[in-house]
């Protein structure tokens, strides 16, 4: 089912009835994701990584910063470093919860920006047609001619390397996709009975955008942002790994990658401990946001 069906389907009233419908409505997702184990299940594991990352300083066990050539690579069952260590003999262990801030930060903070700006840009376009949608619709297009990596690393290697540079280029990558989800739509939407009938009252344009357009447009670009969780973790892990991101000695699971790619032959486990937690919470958001979906199809 397409997003366009899912945000007509979902809480689209007239303007009486539209806040209880669409109380009722995320209810009813609500109601739904909780009926579905597998989502619930990554969502549970999300929560552990989020719970660990935010309280890292009491979770970690050592510190993560703390180097020691003596014990460089231990093997992961240590008595002291359960995970082992790094090249530098840090531990594993520390530097994997306390990445976790890092990465989450760089995958969540993004999409957040570009859904706010991208949802705006597409719902301005959307309902006000003509040529504002084609001059914000055109120059949205010219993003589309870079794959989303390609576009990352140019604008990264521009900006240079750190954190908010990252953030930056990634938010830049993802406003166009959110703006054109927005703007398909709000096209629909615009031409709907019950904004029809807000325009015939008499209604002040922001007040129908604000009050039909985007409670219904609300859903679509969720739905979306949610897959784009994942890719933004790693696209910015990939960015640390080329350097193009967040630097050393910070702990984040792309520079963590980086680091031990050379210790890939001496301690092959202990290298691919940053890549097993990339792909843990990158798989876990793809299945919350397939989750989310199909909560959010109404003929489910």
């Amino acid at each position: 089912m397409s997003q366009t069906s899912i945000a007509l389907a979902g809480p689209t009233t007239p303007t009486k009835g539209k806040r209880p419908a669409t109380r009722s409505f995320w209810r009813n997702v609500l109601r739904r994701l909780a009926r579905d184990p597998l989502t619930m299940i990554c969502f549970c594991i999300l929560m552990l990584i989020v719970l660990a990352a935010i309280f890292a300083p009491l979770v970690a066990p050592h510190d993560p910063y703390r180097t020691s050539m003596a014990r460089r690579l231990l093997a992961p069952g240590d008595a002291r470093y359960w995970l082992g260590t790094d090249e530098l003999g840090r531990d594993l262990l520390s530097r994997l919860i306390y990445g976790g801030r890092l990465s989450l930060f760089t995958g969540l903070m993004p999409v957040m920006i570009a859904t706010v700006i991208g949802g705006a840009l597409g719902v301005i376009a959307g309902y006000v047609g003509g040529a504002v949608n084609m001059l914000i619709m055109r120059v949205i297009d010219v993003f589309y001619a870079f794959p989303s990596v390609l576009l990352a690393v140019a604008i990264s290697g521009v900006l240079g390397a750190g954190m908010a540079n990252t953030i930056l280029s990634l938010t830049l990558v993802f406003i166009p996709t959110v703006a054109r989800v927005a703007e398909s739509v709000s096209t629909q939407i615009r031409n709907q009975d019950f904004v029809e009938a807000a325009r015939a009252t008499g209604a002040a344009n922001w007040r129908i955008v604000w009050s039909h357009v985007v409670p219904n447009v609300t859903g679509p670009i969720l739905s979306y942002a949610s897959s784009l969780i994942s890719v933004a973790i790693v696209l910015a892990s990939g960015l640390s790994f080329l350097g193009l991101g967040i630097t050393p000695p910070e702990p984040e699971w792309g520079l963590m990658l980086n680091t031990l790619r050379q210790s890939i032959y001496v301690a092959p486990l202990n290298a691919v401990m940053p890549g097993i937690m990339i792909f843990i919470t990158s798989m876990c958001f793809n299945l919350m946001s397939d989750g989310l979906r199909s909560a959010m199809d109404v003929k489910q």
